[in-house]
C-alpha cells in the first residue's frame, strides 16, 4: 500500500519493520557532513605551521608518517576541531529545543538568558573562589545554568508555562545576571578580571583530549535525552489541546525539554566559555535547508551547528581572534536581519 507523506520519502523495510526517511533531509545531512569534513581538513592545516590537505590526511591515517605533522595534527589541532564539532552540535540542539518550546525563532538559550546563568556560575568560581581548575569551572557553569533555568521556570509558570512569558522572564533574568557578572569583574583585581574576560570571549584554544573525553560522554547522554523529547515537543507545537488529546503531558514535556536544553548550553559554556548566536542561527538555517515545518530536527540542526562553529573557528584562526568574537560579529548581523524579517512579515 502506498502512503503519500506529502514529501519525497525513502522507506527501508527489514525484518518486519519500516524506517521512513525524508529524502531532502537525508540529502541535506549528506551535504552538511561532507562540508564539515572538508572544512575540518582545512582547519587542521591552518595555523603557524601550515599543512596541505594531503599532509593532513596522511597524518590522520598513517601512523608512520612525518612525526612533526602528526604532532601538529593529532595532538595540537584535532582536539580543537572535535571540540568545535561537539560544541556546535550541542548549541544547535539546545537552540532547536528552546525555539520549539517557545514557538519563536528568537527563543534560543543565549537570548533567553540561560547562557548568562552558566557564565555567572563559572565567574563565581573563578572570581570568588579564585580557581581556574577546569572541573571547578565546569561544575560552576552547570550549577549556574540549572539554577537560572529553575528561577526562570518558577517565575514564568502561571497555570502552565506560556512560551512568550518564558522569553520575557528569561531576558529579564539574563540581564540581571549579566549585571551581577559585571559587578564581580569590577570588584576583583585586574589579573582576575582579565582571566574571566578572556574565558568569557569563548575560545577553543588550549583544550586537549583530557577535557574532550568527559565532554563527549556527557554530550552523548544529553543527545539521547534530546531525541526522547522530540515527539512530545513537536506535538506541542500544534497547541496544548491537540497535544494533550494525543496523550502528551504538556508541562512535563516542557520541563524535560528545558532541562536538556539548559544542560547542553551549560556543557558548552563549561568547556569553552559562552559562545553566542550559534544556538540562535543553526536551527533556523537547518529548517530552511530542509524546508521543514519545525526547527526540531535534531540531526540537521546538529550538523548545521557543527559546520557553523567549525567555519567560525577557521575564520578565527585566520584573524587570530577567539571564536566567540567571530560568532558575535556574524550572529549580530544575523539577529538584526531576523528581527527585520519578523517585523516585515507581521505588517
Amino acid at each position: 500500500m502506498y502512503v503519500d507523506f506529502g514529501r519525497p520519502t525513502w522507506i527501508w523495510r527489514r525484518l518486519g519493520t519500516a524506517l521512513r526517511v525524508d529524502r531532502r533531509t537525508a540529502l541535506v545531512c549528506g551535504v552538511l557532513t561532507a562540508a564539515v569534513l572538508v572544512l575540518g581538513v582545512l582547519t587542521l592545516g591552518t595555523g603557524s605551521i601550515s599543512l596541505t590537505p594531503a599532509q593532513v590526511l596522511t597524518a590522520l591515517t598513517d601512523p608512520g608518517s612525518d612525526r612533526r605533522a602528526r604532532l601538529v595534527v593529532m595532538d595540537w589541532r584535532l582536539p580543537r576541531l572535535l571540540f568545535a564539532l561537539v560544541c556546535g552540535a550541542a548549541l544547535a540542539i539546545s537552540g532547536a529545543l528552546f525555539q520549539s518550546l517557545t514557538k519563536n525563532p528568537l527563543g534560543s538559550p543565549d537570548i533567553i538568558g540561560f547562557s548568562s546563568g552558566s557564565y555567572a556560575g563559572a565567574s563565581v568560581v573563578m572570581l570568588l573562589l579564585g580557581t581556574a581548575n577546569y572541573l571547578a569551572i565546569a561544575t560552576g557553569s552547570l550549577i549556574g545554568g540549572a539554577a537560572t533555568a529553575l528561577v526562570v521556570y518558577l517565575l514564568a509558570y502561571r497555570h502552565g508555562l506560556h512560551p512568550f512569558r518564558l522569553i520575557i522572564v528569561g531576558i529579564a533574568v539574563g540581564a540581571g545576571l549579566s549585571s551581577l557578572t559585571s559587578m564581580l569583574l569590577l570588584s576583583v583585581s585586574p589579573q582576575q578580571a582579565m582571566l574571566a574576560a578572556t574565558w568569557a570571549a569563548g575560545s577553543l584554544s588550549g583544550l586537549g583530549f583530557e577535557q574532550l573525553g568527559p565532554t563527549i560522554a556527557v554530550f552523548l547522554v544529553l543527545l539521547i535525552c534530546s531525541t526522547a523529547t522530540v515527539r512530545p515537543l513537536t506535538q506541542l507545537e500544534l497547541g496544548d489541546d491537540a497535544a494533550v488529546a494525543l496523550g502528551v503531558r504538556a508541562n512535563r514535556a516542557r520541563l524535560a525539554g528545558t532541562v536538556v536544553g539548559v544542560a547542553l548550553t551549560a556543557l558548552v559554556t563549561a568547556a569553552v566559555g559562552p559562545i553566542a548566536f550559534v544556538a540562535l542561527a543553526a536551527p533556523q538555517i537547518a529548517q530552511r535547508l530542509t524546508r521543514s515545518s519545525t526547527t526540531l530536527r535534531i540531526v540537521p540542526a546538529a550538523l548545521t551547528g557543527a559546520l557553523v562553529l567549525v567555519a567560525a573557528d577557521f575564520a578565527a584562526q585566520r584573524v587570530e581572534l577567539p571564536v566567540g568574537v567571530v560568532t558575535v560579529c556574524v550572529g549580530g548581523a544575523y539577529l538584526a536581519w531576523l528581527l527585520a524579517r519578523q517585523y516585515a512579515t507581521r505588517r
